[in-house]
């Protein structure tokens, strides 16, 4: 359930009840062009919100991929090779136990950051060099 449908079932039931009032078609009308003006403004506020933390995302990826430390551009792979190891030594049955649920949700969540990270590598280094040639001509 995403926070766009959250807002609107939060207004449905104002809405329904504007439609049960015993007043005017007009005065209706009214009341529900007002809610759905709260309604458009709240997910105007949610989509900002969402911006923000995207470009926030965004940053922290590029202080990464253009990272000086070794381990700062790495650390992706390696782990990403531990999942991996854990995943073929469960998969044969190599491992004492089984890999928790919690685990593979783990690693699907971690394969989708290594994917955006690594494609945020290769891109970042080219976007900043047509930015500052951009910049300069």
């Amino acid at each position: 359930m995403g926070l766009m449908s959250f807002i609107s079932g939060i207004l449905k039931p104002a809405t329904q009840l504007v439609d049960e009032i015993h007043t005017s078609e007009e005065e209706k009308l009214t009341l529900k062009a007002k809610l759905m003006d709260i309604e458009n403004q709240l997910q105007l506020k949610v989509l900002e919100y969402e911006t923000k933390l995207m470009e926030a995302q965004k940053d922290v990826i590029t202080a990464e991929a253009t990272g000086q430390s070794w381990m700062q551009r790495n650390w992706r792979p390696i782990t990403m090779l531990t999942f991996l190891a854990l995943v073929v030594c469960d998969s044969f049955g190599f491992l004492k136990f089984r890999l928790a649920e919690e685990a593979w949700t783990l690693l699907q969540i971690g394969l989708g950051g290594y994917v955006v990270g690594r494609s945020a590598e290769k891109i970042v280094p080219q976007f900043t060099k047509k930015k500052d040639a951009g910049a300069k001509g």
